[in-house]
């Protein structure tokens, strides 16, 4: 039996997605499938570089992904920065194409944050580039990423959901219509 769009099943769900999914989620993403492929294909490239910095991922000499159990924090935090960073990049790109803008400040602070506080720097080839590129500067900024690896990145998922409520908000105040000023 199919259900009628004006039935109790259909009304439940949109109901359901309307209290789940915030009006901007649904006007960028049910307008075309472009922005839910680049949504994919960013988190997807994302969580291929995070667990590669986490040394979790290996393409040489096989394929390998291991997670220790001293990891399973680092791989959770980094998985949500990328699909928050997906997220992100698909809004603005609609916003950039639909509205006319210049490049979002918004795009630029979460996403670079969430990038470099996400990956483990000191745990990978780029600590030993740090360090012996600047010295003892190298090593300092090494052991304080490795130190303050957790909150960066809670930090930077912060700066992620700041910057998708301000996308939010952008998106579904350019909906509403002023009518103090019509007469």
């Amino acid at each position: 039996m199919t259900s009628s769009p004006s039935s109790p099943a259909t009304t439940f769900k949109s109901k359901l997605l309307s209290l789940l999914l915030p009006s901007s989620i649904r006007i960028v993403f049910s307008s075309s499938s472009l922005y839910i492929i680049l949504a994919v294909a960013t988190a997807a490239i994302f969580w291929t570089i995070f667990n590669l910095f986490e040394q979790l991922l290996f393409f040489w000499p096989v394929w390998v992904f291991y997670l220790p159990e001293d990891a399973i924090t680092g791989f959770i935090l980094t998985n949500i920065t990328a699909i928050f960073l997906a997220m992100l990049v698909s809004m603005n790109v609609y916003i950039i194409r639909h509205f006319k803008l210049e490049i979002s400040k918004s795009l630029f602070s979460g996403t670079s944050l969430g990038i470099l506080s996400s990956a483990c720097i000191s745990c990978s080839s780029i600590g030993f580039l740090l360090i012996t590129a600047f010295g003892g500067l190298g090593i300092v900024v090494s052991n304080l990423l490795t130190t303050y690896q957790v909150p960066l990145r809670l930090i930077s998922i912060g700066i992620l959901l700041f910057a998708l409520y301000s996308v939010h908000k952008r998106l579904t105040e350019s909906c509403v219509v002023d009518y103090k000023n019509k007469k």
